[in-house]
């Protein structure tokens, strides 16, 4: 009998929770506003993605003036005229009009330091979770994901959201899926998982399982934009909606930067190096590659400077900046470094105004901003051969060599090196050729095809 009642009792209870999220859906639904809701729960996080949403937001403002934009964020801090004043002060982009703010309480669910363990599937489940609460608290006829939240898409479906994304980088890749097959230990497959067989094996089978649900929740994307032809492939492969799938390059300010002079100082060659403190960034490998060439440059030839620039979103990140100043300290080369922690766009303009060369080191970089703002600057980009610099950035323009790509430390190193024994002519020249290039990548450029995007989704204004 009292197993009975159990039964009972838990049908009852998983009824009333069901019937509980179906009048809230059935609320929302009804209630949804003539709005673009941004689900971008970090708005102060400095990097290429934080442009693209502002950019997005601009885009969106002048594309359709009749709806409301509005941003999902959990920086408690934020109001609507401090994010429009951040887009301009951090990003040189300004805003028709300041977007709605939506705080959310929860977002230590899509925190990587909430799951120590299967993180991946822990943020994304804990992103339903939050888009939850995002769109109880507001529901928007659009909404659009700058985040990589594909869990979310399903969620804002059910609220009756048109659902459009756009998607730096894919949450898995088979690039991940090889490097645990093949036990290579990185930044996301520790060591003591590539160096034992059944760990590894244990892994594949939670990549696998994990890359068909996150395929699955993809394709519920009404509109999906990719930011290279390396994210393409990939997204492609694993949401198996090509018709829906639209390549728009990241917004670079290329017509800022262009301003600049090509013409650098020869009596002290600086490298610069933009990215957030973050560990996949692999700010040592360009240290130790920039001691190295230290090691080796000619007695005659300038001392070099390197100069690092970026910010810090959390704790995590600034004890990893700390640990880089000691790396520093031990290389004995901490009179050459300089660290710039969350400096305002004008400030970056003018150290990337005095670099002759700008590292980038990331392995698979989905895209690389920060690699076609060196070349827009006049820095000549050395940068990791792979993903986006590889396959869309660092090309041949009109027959001229515009940077340098690298795998390892000495490959970084003979790259400095290289830039540092160059003529000041050939630097021009390369330089030249670069800044030809990175208006392909231009903020202008990337406007256009983005309303492009949009406008079969989101129709055009009727005002």
């Amino acid at each position: 009998m009292a197993a009975v009642i159990l039964i009972w009792t838990l049908v009852a209870t998983l009824a009333s929770l069901a019937l509980f999220f179906a009048s809230r859906i059935v609320s929302c639904r009804a209630s949804r506003k003539r709005a673009v809701g941004f689900f971008h729960p970090y708005t102060n996080d400095g990097g290429g993605g934080e442009r693209v949403l502002w950019c997005a937001v601009k885009a969106v403002q002048e594309e359709r003036p009749d709806l409301d934009c509005v941003v999902y964020t959990g920086d408690h801090d934020a109001s609507p005229d401090s994010l429009m004043a951040r887009a301009i002060d951090r990003f040189g982009v300004k805003l028709l009009r300041p977007p709605e703010v939506v705080h959310l309480c929860k977002r230590k669910w899509v925190e990587e330091t909430t799951y120590p363990r299967f993180t991946m599937i822990g943020q994304s489940l804990g992103s339903m979770y939050l888009s939850w609460e995002a769109l109880c608290k507001y529901t928007p006829s659009f909404y659009f994901d700058t985040s990589g939240y594909a869990f979310t898409y399903p969620v804002a479906r059910i609220f009756g959201c048109v659902v459009m994304c756009y998607t730096h980088y894919p949450t898995i890749s088979t690039d991940m899926l090889s490097r645990v097959r093949h036990r290579t230990s990185t930044y996301n497959n520790e060591a003591s998982i590539a160096q034992s067989f059944w760990l590894s094996r244990c892994k594949i089978i939670y990549y696998i399982i994990f890359s068909w649900m996150y395929g699955f929740v993809g394709s519920c994307t009404h509109l999906a934009m990719v930011n290279s032809s390396w994210t393409r492939s990939h997204i492609e492969k694993l949401w198996r909606i090509p018709d829906r799938i639209k390549r728009v390059y990241p917004p670079c300010d290329t017509s800022g930067l262009q301003a600049l002079p090509l013409e650098r100082p020869v009596t002290v060659p600086t490298f610069i190096s933009v990215a957030q403190f973050r560990p996949e960034k692999a700010h040592v490998l360009q240290l130790e590659a920039f001691e190295l060439s230290m090691r080796k440059l000619d007695a005659d030839m300038p001392r070099p400077k390197l100069q690092f620039v970026g910010s810090c979103r959390n704790k995590s990140d600034e004890d990893r900046l700390e640990s880089l100043k000691v790396r520093a300290v031990e290389l004995k080369v901490e009179r050459d470094v300089e660290f710039h922690k969350n400096v305002m766009y004008r400030d970056l303009v003018k150290l990337l105004a005095g670099a002759t060369a700008g590292l980038h080191s990331m392995i698979d970089e989905h895209f690389g901003i920060s690699v076609v703002e060196y070349m827009a600057a006049g820095a000549i980009p050395i940068a990791h051969k792979s993903a986006g610099p590889k396959m869309d950035i660092v090309l041949e323009e009109d027959g001229q060599q515009t940077g340098f790509l690298a795998q390892n430390v000495e490959e970084y190193a003979d790259a400095i090196l290289k830039i540092i024994r160059m003529p000041e002519s050939g630097r021009v020249n390369m330089a030249a050729a670069a800044r030809k290039r990175a208006c392909r990548f231009s903020e202008q450029r990337f406007y256009e095809d983005f309303k492009a995007a949009i406008r079969p989704v989101m129709g055009t204004s009727s005002s």
